[in-house]
């Protein structure tokens, strides 16, 4: 059965996106995927929020925001799409007033939960792409774990204190070499011992790391969705901030036992 084609612009939108769209890799029809592109996120905290903002921007149709927290002061140092007046206020709620005065033709789906066991795969299955903000091993895991399963490509990243990682999971497809393309488990096997990795909140991070390792996640996610590009698929890409550089390590498909 054919794919509906995609929604056609406005005229507000080819002005609001004419940036994209004089881009021969882009163009109109780039843009017009974008538009019928539903992505899900995973956290609206550090990395969650350059992802958002630059999807909305982009003019993603639908976002799917996953949280279960509440805005805090001590948030405000880098997740950027929250304000001070949003303290105490759900951050799925918060982050899509934020979308609403930025893209009003965006629509944002909240999902005002932790993602677990239970509520996974119901949540995955209704998207295209699920890009990852969380700040934990359990829900890393979970989400990589998840889309492989339900056969949606994942975009995940993470942060340090002062240095930032990510890297694309697609769940079918081969290399050039006609190899299965790789999953998260080949990379990290297995999450490290509890207590072994400080969360931010115990070690800290510097704010704007978060913006550089967001973007970056934003910028896998529009690739994907428009077809253009070589997506980080068996690469992860190694930022450290205080030496400004930029490294890439290739993995493959570990064999099989």
């Amino acid at each position: 059965m054919a794919e509906p084609a995609p929604p056609p612009l406005s005229p507000d939108e080819v002005q609001r996106y004419a940036r994209h769209i004089v881009l021969p890799e882009v163009g109109g029809p780039g843009q017009q995927k974008l538009k019928a592109a539903r992505v899900l996120v995973i956290g609206a905290g550090g990395l969650g929020a350059p992802v958002i903002a630059y999807l909305a921007a982009a003019g993603v149709g639908t976002i799917g925001i996953v949280d279960d927290d509440t805005v805090s002061l001590s948030n405000l140092q880098r997740q950027v799409i929250h304000r001070t007046a949003s303290i105490g206020m759900a951050k799925t709620e918060s982050a899509a007033q934020s979308v609403h005065a930025l893209n009003e033709n965006v629509v944002i789906v909240q999902h005002q939960t932790r993602l677990d066991d239970d509520n996974a795969q119901s949540l995955l299955a209704g998207y295209d792409l699920i890009i990852d903000g969380s700040d934990n091993f359990d829900t890393r895991y979970l989400a990589a774990d998840t889309a492989l399963a339900v056969k949606i490509p994942l975009v995940t990243g993470a942060v340090g204190r002062f240095d930032g990682s990510l890297t694309v999971i697609l769940p079918e497809g081969v290399d050039t070499e006609g190899r299965p393309h790789p999953n998260f488990r080949d990379l990290f096997p297995e999450p490290p011992p509890a207590g072994l990795v400080p969360s931010c909140a115990e070690a800290g991070v510097v704010g704007a790391l978060t913006g550089v390792i967001g973007t970056l996640q934003a910028m896998e996610a529009i690739k994907l969705i428009t077809g253009i590009g070589e997506p980080l698929v068996g690469r992860l890409l190694l930022y450290d901030a205080l030496g400004a550089r930029f490294d890439v390590m290739r993995y493959r498909k570990a064999p099989a036992a």
